[in-house]
C-alpha cells in the first residue's frame, strides 16, 4: 500500500535515518526538510529530495505521508501547523511517533475533520497520557497507540545500559548524563 506514495521526513536524525533504511523496499519516494540540507549527512539519508526548513511546503506539496522527526524545543513546537498541513495534497496521512507538540492540535484536529488529511496515526500527545475522552481519539480517522512506539528489546538494553552509566557516574560523583530539569 505504500508503493507510490511520497513521504516526507521533517528532521533528520537517526530516527529519520532508521525510517528510511525501513520505507525504502516499498518503493516510496522519500523526502527530507532539514535546517542544512547541503550537509554531508543528508546524502547518507539517499533522498529523492532534500528541503530547508524554509522550504518546508513545497515539500509538503508532494508529501502523502508526513513523519516529524526531531526533537521537540521552542523552534520546533507547532511545527506542523494548519499552514503545512494545508500545504499538502488533499487525503494524506500525519504519522507522529516523535513528540506531540511538533503538530499543532488545532490544525490536526481541523484537518481531519475538514478531509484535508485521511488520517493520522498516533503514538504521542501534547499532554501524556492523553485523555481517554479527548475528542480527537472519538474521530474515526485517527489511529492511537499509548506511547509504546519505541519499545523494543533494544531500546530497553540501551535504557539498562544509560541507566547502569549513571550509576557509575553518580559513583564517582560526576553529574549523571541526559538529566531532564
Amino acid at each position: 500500500m505504500l508503493a507510490g506514495n511520497t513521504v516526507c521526513l521533517c528532521g533528520l536524525g537517526s530516527v529519520a535515518q532508521a525510517l528510511v533504511r525501513r520505507l525504502r523496499p516499498f518503493g516510496v519516494r522519500l523526502l527530507g526538510v532539514t535546517r542544512d540540507p547541503s550537509a554531508g549527512k543528508v546524502a547518507a539519508f539517499e533522498l529523492d529530495g532534500c528541503y530547508a526548513t524554509r522550504d518546508r511546503d513545497e515539500a509538503l506539496r508532494q508529501t502523502n505521508i508526513l513523519i516529524p522527526c526531531t526533537p521537540l524545543s521552542e523552534m520546533t513546537r507547532d511545527m506542523i501547523d494548519a499552514t503545512a498541513l494545508a500545504a499538502m495534497p488533499k487525503g494524506g496521512y500525519l504519522i507522529n511517533v516523535a513528540r506531540g507538540g511538533l503538530v499543532n492540535y488545532q490544525a490536526l484536529f481541523a484537518a481531519l475533520t475538514s478531509g484535508q488529511l485521511a488520517g493520522a496515526g498516533l503514538d504521542v500527545y501534547w499532554h501524556e497520557p492523553i485523555a481517554p475522552d479527548d475528542p480527537l481519539l472519538a474521530l474515526p480517522n485517527v489511529i492511537a497507540t499509548p506511547h509504546i512506539a519505541g519499545v523494543t528489546d533494544r531500546s530497553y538494553e540501551k535504557i539498562a545500559d544509560r541507566v547502569a552509566a549513571n550509576i557509575e557516574r553518580l559513583r564517582r560523583r560526576e553529574p549523571p548524563l541526559n538529566r531532564v530539569a
